[in-house]
């Protein structure tokens, strides 16, 4: 799997690499340019806004966790995804770590979250993404079909759209039902094991389920959620066609639905190629021509959202670091041990003569 990852890597760099070359690195560089430093520090305050919506969605599932937390454990999430040579599974896993520790998030929200709540809450939040993502692809191929029947990317994606929402569909099912599964069949293989494994085997999975269980019995939670995504992956929209005006390129709001969604569903048939390199980039290319964008222009507008999420990113992994190594610090330092002074002797003992 690690070869994989690195395989991938390296494959999305070149791509990315053909495709500045092929659109003329100076086209691409000018069309960055177009936007301005005002124009970049405005693209980041809005993803900055973006990242509140979305840990609302996640509040709004999970409202027992506090926000800030969830909101902080989002960002990590997000930023392991896009910044380090990880597929979304590597980002999820850290997600669940930050959740965990959810070290400085919030001082007020202090109480611990085991493994089995942090990991129920990242699936749950995960799963009504998709559900917001599936909608908003769908959306976005309505704006595509409107604009353009003939399109080769109106099959493809429908059936992409379709496929999500039966993977979605088998997804929640697991989610509420496959821990009495995965009890049954570790019951059968995991009888060969030592029995202190085998109970902790066992207890994980029944605590795992009790969690999913707790958060999917609020059905109206789980849609609040969902809607919240939804709008989440609208402002994404609104910033592709903010930054395609600022740069002058002349792209309807509609339009910057229809690149963006399907976009969204190119990028999650190929999640296991690390912060989509590559991918991202071609589809970008493509569908700005539908639209009448110059590669140069689709090219330079996904160059910007890599430089959006690396200023974010960065900064957010390296003060995830600091505050896990201050916590670490915090639980492994001895305490002190007060020894009783045998020079000091109370004057209540002292017996006059």
């Amino acid at each position: 799997m690690k070869k994989l990852t690195i395989f991938l890597t390296l494959l999305g760099l070149v791509a990315i690499t053909a495709a500045v070359a092929w659109s003329g690195f100076g086209s691409v560089m000018h069309a960055v340019m177009r936007i301005g430093l005002g124009g970049f520090l405005l693209m980041v305050c809005c993803q900055l806004a973006v990242n509140g919506v979305l840990g609302l969605a996640w509040y709004s599932a999970v409202p027992e966790i506090g926000y800030l937390r969830l909101l902080g454990a989002r960002m990590v999430r997000d930023a392991a995804a896009t910044c380090l040579p990880f597929s979304q599974l590597g980002g999820i896993v850290i997600g669940i770590r930050a959740t965990c520790s959810g070290h400085g998030f919030h001082k007020r929200d202090s109480r611990a979250v085991d493994l089995p709540e942090a990991t129920a809450a990242n699936l749950v939040d995960i799963t009504t993404e998709v559900m917001g993502q599936t909608a908003f692809v769908l959306l976005g191929v309505a704006f595509l079909v409107a604009h353009q029947r003939n399109s080769p990317f109106v099959v493809p994606v429908i059936f992409g759209a379709v496929f999500l929402m039966v993977g979605t569909a088998g997804f929640v099912w697991t989610q509420r039902n496959g821990g009495h599964i995965f009890r049954r069949l570790g019951s059968k293989f995991s009888s060969s094991l030592a029995a202190q494994w085998h109970d902790n085997l066992l207890t994980g999975a029944g605590n795992l389920q009790e969690r999913m269980e707790a958060v999917w019995s609020h059905p109206l939670r789980i849609c609040g959620s969902a809607f919240y995504h939804f709008l989440g992956w609208i402002s994404s929209a609104a910033m592709l066609w903010l930054a395609a005006n600022l740069m002058g390129a002349g792209l309807s709001f509609p339009n910057a639905i229809a690149v963006e969604g399907v976009t969204c569903a190119i990028m999650s048939v190929g999640f296991l190629v690390p912060g989509s390199l590559g991918v991202q980039e071609g589809a970008y290319i493509a569908l700005g021509h539908a639209f009448g964008l110059e590669s140069s222009v689709s090219l330079g507008l996904s160059l910007l959202r890599r430089g959006r999420e690396l200023a974010l990113g960065i900064p957010v992994l390296l003060l995830w670091q600091f505050m896990e190594m201050r916590g670490l610090r915090a639980t492994t330092r001895p305490e002190p041990v007060q020894t009783p002074d045998a020079a000091y002797v109370p004057t209540s003992s002292v017996v006059k003569e």
